[in-house]
């Protein structure tokens, strides 16, 4: 029951993946469950959701390609950034990342929420495209270093940087959230800290559920996209308060 619940897990992740962000909501936990320290659980979910994205990516290369001089410096900067957040991760203790995690998720929904003010603000700037170039950075090593809330704060920093193609967003999504995983694997592989067996069983999931779903969402309005975008990143925002402080109070 424990691997079926692991890849049904890793399927309804990979759809959410693919339509709005948010399904390490559900195979982050999963993992936790199945008995793998949070740091170890965080990198095995990584590792977990990756082919999902990298699937999802695949499904949407029409729209990705609409601008081709924005995939290489976002490849770049997202390998970079990816990289340095999963390094950070096993720099740090288990109980500091464990405190993070609600904080990390209430930043991606309240950047999600008013993404648009602050990209009023970056557009008037001269300073605009070496701003959304660190943003992006700042996005990837957040995706290195937890990667649940990864799809939402990607589909923050397009809203800040402008993009408005609902479907180019999810392709581009995808494309940040594939190089950021990837590049943190290959630390996490280095370093040991994936749980193999549980991780194939949430990848096996993810793969089938980042297809799917990539060719599905194109006929989902962008306004229902949005709205399931900000509930699904505040129940997660929510449950994480709950479930690391929910213990403290009285």
């Amino acid at each position: 029951m424990d691997w079926l619940w692991l890849v049904v897990a890793g399927m309804v992740g990979g759809v959410l993946n693919s339509v709005a962000g948010g399904g390490s909501f559900i195979t982050f936990p999963a993992l936790l469950f199945a008995g793998i320290p949070p740091i170890g659980a965080n990198a095995t979910n990584t590792f977990a959701v990756s082919a999902g994205y990298v699937s999802g990516a695949y499904g949407f290369r029409q729209d990705i390609a609409k601008q081709p001089e924005v995939v290489l410096p976002i490849v770049f900067l997202s390998l970079i950034g990816g990289g340095a957040g999963a390094w950070l991760l096993l720099n740090i203790s288990e109980q500091f990342f464990v405190e993070t995690i609600p904080w990390l998720l209430l930043f991606a929904t309240l950047l999600f929420i008013f993404g648009n003010r602050v990209s009023d603000r970056l557009t008037g700037s001269h300073h605009a495209k070496v701003s959304l170039s660190v943003l992006l950075l700042a996005v990837s090593a957040y995706g290195g270093f937890f990667n649940a809330g990864l799809g939402i704060v990607v589909l923050s920093y397009l809203v800040v940087a402008r993009y408005t193609d609902i479907n180019q967003m999810n392709g581009l999504k995808l494309l940040v959230s594939s190089c950021v995983s990837l590049s943190a694997i290959v630390i996490f592989v280095w370093q040991g800290a994936i749980a193999w067996l549980p991780g194939c069983a949430v990848l096996l999931g993810s793969v089938i559920g980042g297809y799917l779903a990539a060719r599905v969402s194109r006929q989902i309005s962008a306004h229902y996209v949005r709205g399931f975008v900000i509930l699904s990143s505040a129940i997660m925002t929510v449950y994480f308060f709950i479930d690391v402080y929910g213990s403290n109070v009285g």
